[in-house]
């Protein structure tokens, strides 16, 4: 934002904090789940209240918080693949893997769609939450992300193409 003097100053981090903290929580949710999203919040203010005071006056704030709770997601998605899963039946392990549900959502009896959501890759479930949950432009995504607006675009679409394939699956 701007004014006839300048920039506008950055609010106060607490008012920052206040202003945001559902949307990033909301897109957190539908990203990484809600067993995650707690952890992954606190590591966005954290990383934000580090970087906070170095902004300049009139940034994008919804923006900027925007693009570090995405990496804060994919950075939890990448961690999350890399640990080892336990396994009590070989029937019932060989059963997720063949549906592509993870154990937890079974267990939660957490809605289909959301978990083939979070069963899609890390950067097309971020595409797809950015823009249908946060109703953000290819461009917003794009930002976001650090990518181009064609690589938003190509992540929409496949994480789409994904969910269809998925709701023909359990429909059929």
């Amino acid at each position: 934002m701007q004014s006839r003097a300048g920039p506008v100053a950055l609010p106060p981090f607490e008012s920052f904090l206040e202003e945001h903290r559902e949307i990033v929580y909301r897109f957190l949710a539908s990203t990484v789940g809600p067993v995650e999203a707690d952890d992954c919040f606190q590591e966005t203010f954290l990383s934000a209240l580090r970087a906070y005071p170095k902004l300049p006056a009139g940034s994008n704030l919804r923006g900027w918080i925007l693009t570090i709770a995405t990496r804060k997601g994919i950075d939890s998605a990448r961690a999350r693949n890399r640990r080892a899963l336990p396994v009590g039946d070989a029937g019932e392990a060989f059963e997720r893997s063949t549906l592509g549900v993870r154990g937890t959502d079974l267990e939660s009896g957490e809605d289909g769609l959301w978990a083939a959501v979070r069963d899609l890759p890390v950067r097309q479930r971020a595409a797809v939450v950015h823009r249908f949950v946060l109703d953000r432009s290819y461009a917003d995504v794009a930002a976001a992300m650090g990518g181009s607006e064609e690589a938003a675009r190509a992540n929409v679409y496949q994480g789409l193409k994904k969910l269809r394939e998925v709701q023909a699956h359990a429909n059929g």
